[in-house]
């Protein structure tokens, strides 16, 4: 069994920053890409930010400029730093990231549950 857990969300004033986490646990033999998308209140989730196994990144253009995506191996952790943050970016923010697992044969998808980071004015 694989989980993604998500910390570091909260409420933080406009132009605050906070550093989101997510930390994988499980019988994991690899991880591919890793990446953080959110999902606001009546909208679809989407693509804030995703980093490959080889430190690869891509943003959405909402997030360029403002939040750094960044992976730790070693302890099977993805951050995310978001900076200027405006309450545009209020939202659930989620992990995501492609695993292969002691009872799999391919990478698969596997999502956290969530943190929310809400930003207010």
């Amino acid at each position: 069994q694989v989980q993604l857990v998500e910390s570091g969300g909260g409420l933080v004033q406009a132009g605050g920053s906070l550093r989101l986490s997510c930390v994988a646990s499980g019988s994991i033999l690899s991880i591919n890409d890793m990446g953080w998308y959110r999902q606001a209140p009546g909208k679809q989730r989407e693509l804030v930010a995703r980093i490959t196994s080889i430190g690869r990144t891509n943003y959405a253009d909402s997030a360029k400029g403002r939040f750094t995506i960044s992976r730790d191996d070693a302890k099977i952790t993805v951050y995310l730093q978001m900076n200027s943050l405006k309450p545009e970016d209020t939202a659930a923010y989620y992990c995501n990231a492609q695993i292969l697992t002691t009872r799999t044969t391919m990478f698969t998808e596997y999502w956290g549950k969530g943190t929310l980071v809400t930003v207010s004015t």
